[in-house]
């Protein structure tokens, strides 16, 4: 298995389990849920092929949806539905700061592989970070994430510029985005729990 299948396979893990927490606790019914589910997991990864010009992974291997399920029937196993407040418990907390990172970093990865620019590699960062979540958002009517938490697209930037300059100077490997991805779940923990904010006009 590869960097990139890894960093995208965890990523998917932990968005489902978010897109989880969001749907239950927004009393969404079970169609709801998978719905949540799979565009918060799946939605950032599809705008990432798509951009890249290449078939949605998901289109062409079952995988992807294999972890989405079974990462919904684990949550039901383990009664997670049951959380009440899910904005200011772990669960939801950590697994979208995981899927924040891995997906951050597959986004660059395949920026890169398709030599895009500076910009190019940012963008596709940011988006395949955030594009699932904020769909899922848009749809159950909710303010998106990146919009009253100004740390939190900031985090998939800053990943992205850091792989770059990585490729850049010919040090990207398996040790040095491990260290990137346990980076940006911090960086996005702390920014989080710091209340960080970015200056305002």
């Amino acid at each position: 298995m590869s960097a990139l299948q890894l960093a995208d396979f965890i990523g998917i893990i932990s968005f489902a389990l978010s897109g989880f927490l969001i749907a239950v606790h927004y009393k969404l019914d079970i169609l709801g849920v998978l719905i949540s589910s799979f565009l918060t997991a799946l939605g950032g990864g599809m705008i990432r092929d798509v951009i890249s010009n290449e078939t949605p992974f998901i289109f062409t291997n079952t995988t992807p949806i294999i972890l989405v399920v079974s990462t919904i029937f684990l949550s039901f196993i383990f009664k997670l539905h049951n959380i009440n407040n899910i904005e200011g418990k772990t669960a939801f907390i950590v697994s979208d700061a995981i899927g924040l990172a891995s997906f951050a970093i597959t986004g660059s990865l395949i920026a890169i592989e398709n030599n895009f620019n500076f910009l190019g590699v940012l963008i596709l960062a940011f988006l395949t970070a955030v594009g699932g979540g904020t769909t899922r958002d848009i749809l159950i009517n909710k303010v998106p994430f990146i919009l009253v938490s100004e740390f939190y697209a900031t985090v998939a930037i800053i990943v992205g510029l850091i792989i770059y300059t990585l490729n850049l100077f010919n040090l990207m490997n398996l040790f040095t985005l491990i260290i990137v991805f346990i980076f940006g779940v911090s960086l996005r923990l702390l920014a989080y729990y710091k209340k960080w904010q970015l200056p305002r006009l």
